[in-house]
């Protein structure tokens, strides 16, 4: 019985059983990786977000407006909405006349933009929760699935022994629980952070709304509504959308 634990288990476990720990291990490395990860991301979004809407409505020139979304980092998603209707404003104003304008109006038109830039965003904000969900669901199942294999095989050597008295059999069967342990904990961090992730990432998409129908307004019609600046609307595309000079 004192030669028994979990050092025990991995160097008297077959393929089978090493195999299982492996997929469990697999599983751990991952969900600690989407933690961080999408912590470190959603700490960023959030810290960001007020600072980077404030800056937008406060800047009464458009173009300024464009320029400062512009100078955000390629990770910050309220900007990358703000340039993407710009951008289709931009475009439906240079096509007057067109079959485009013809097909759709200047509201539908950034509507349609509006909803790609927040679907897109809210695409990258969840991701790694599809990791975080399949492995609270199935880890406590492959560590089960690892345990019964393990009394499996520890009943089969005390059959083959000859003897079956409690100290014999107490040990191999508690050692082939230590995998039901090791998945549990593996899935209860998992279940957790899920759940956090999707809370977090609630009230994030619910900005994204926010935001995206006040800026629909605001370059569909030139004015927010409920207030703030109301300049002449002369949107030009943002400079990673508009041709280099001297090219069509």
């Amino acid at each position: 019985m004192e030669q028994m634990g979990f050092m025990h288990l991995w160097s008297a476990s077959d393929y089978v059983a090493k195999f299982v720990f492996t997929v469990v291990a697999i599983m751990m490395a991952g969900t600690l990786y989407f933690i961080f990860t999408a912590s470190m991301r959603n700490f960023a979004v959030r810290s960001r977000a007020h600072k980077v809407i404030e800056t937008f409505w406060q800047t009464t020139n458009p173009q300024e407006a464009i320029r400062a979304m512009e100078s955000q980092p390629a990770n910050e998603p309220f900007s990358k909405i703000a340039l993407e209707c710009a951008n289709a404003a931009a475009h439906h104003a240079k096509n007057e006349g067109s079959r485009l304008v013809e097909a759709l109006n200047r509201s539908e038109f950034i509507d349609r933009a509006l909803r790609q830039a927040v679907s897109r965003e809210s695409a990258k904000l969840e991701n790694g929760l599809t990791w975080l969900a399949s492995v609270g669901s199935t880890a406590p199942f492959v560590g089960l699935f690892g345990t019964v294999w393990g009394i499996y095989n520890a009943l089969i050597k005390i059959g083959a022994s000859g003897q079956a008295s409690l100290d014999v059999v107490a040990g191999p069967v508690g050692e082939a629980l230590i995998m039901t342990c090791i998945g549990l904990g593996v899935a209860i961090p998992s279940v957790l952070a899920y759940n956090f992730f999707v809370r977090a990432n609630r009230v994030t998409l619910g900005q994204f709304d926010e935001f995206a129908h006040d800026l629909h307004d605001y370059f569909a019609t030139g004015a927010r509504v409920g207030g703030g600046p109301q300049p002449t609307m002369r949107v030009q595309a943002p400079a990673a959308a508009r041709p280099a000079p001297g090219k069509a």
